[in-house]
């Protein structure tokens, strides 16, 4: 009897301890499986935004997308004075609405401060300056950041290059309907005028003050390709 009850509590041990490791695997395998599907789940969750993150590349103007843009960006942006700081004086430049994304441009330019790392890096005395090129690679890598593209012509009837006109400048070869290239800009000094460029050019904007300054950068020193032998730094900002 002694041997029997051993026995049987033996047994009923053995059982209890067997049903015991076996919900333990099972719940540890539970577990585990739990724990490794999430872990998959969340990996394929990161493998995909990453997959997103370099997919996405970040955006640029182009001819394609410009015009519609620019008509937003006007519409949010509709700021039309401009202040132009250099080493020689400021100069203060009004757009004119009627050149919608010509003056879109110029005051997303401002803003996206593309100008700062420029120069006027032409004068041709007695005729124009030009600003919005320079040498520095800080100007390559913002014209990179912001796109390659061209502006549709957009002329005012009746206005002309006068002196203090203000126009953008483009490119002479295969350029029939005479786009503008979006990041130069140049200011008539000649008093004048200059009407040879009549319907060559936009005219979006005049100088409302500081031709003084103009015409003080129109007389520096310049080189051979009519680059003035010190650097003139544009500094500029949106006023209102």
């Amino acid at each position: 009897m002694f041997f029997t009850c051993i026995l049987v509590f033996s047994n009923c041990e053995d059982t209890h301890s067997k049903k015991n490791k076996q919900n333990t695997l099972k719940n540890t395998s539970t577990t585990k499986d739990t724990t490794t599907t999430e872990n998959i789940r969340i990996v394929k969750e990161i493998e995909h935004t990453n997959s997103q993150e370099v997919d996405e590349e970040p955006f640029k103007l182009t001819n394609k997308n410009l015009r519609k843009f620019m008509v937003t960006y006007g519409k949010e942006n509709p700021e039309t004075r401009v202040r132009i700081k250099t080493r020689l004086g400021t100069i203060e430049i009004e757009l004119y609405k009627e050149t919608e994304l010509h003056r879109a441009n110029f005051i997303y330019l401002v803003k996206q401060k593309y100008f700062d790392e420029t120069f006027f890096y032409r004068v041709a005395k007695g005729f124009v300056i030009q600003g919005g090129n320079s040498d520095r690679q800080q100007m390559a890598n913002k014209r990179f950041e912001i796109g390659e593209y061209t502006i549709p012509q957009e002329p005012i009837k009746g206005l002309k290059h006068v002196r203090g006109a203000v126009a953008l400048s483009k490119q002479w070869v295969d350029n029939p309907s005479n786009r503008s290239t979006p990041y130069e800009f140049f200011i008539v000094v000649s008093k004048k005028g200059a009407h040879h460029l009549d319907g060559e050019h936009t005219i979006f904007g005049k100088v409302i003050k500081g031709m003084n300054v103009a015409d003080k950068i129109s007389n520096v020193p310049v080189d051979g390709s009519e680059w003035p032998k010190e650097n003139i730094f544009i500094k500029a900002e949106v006023i209102k």
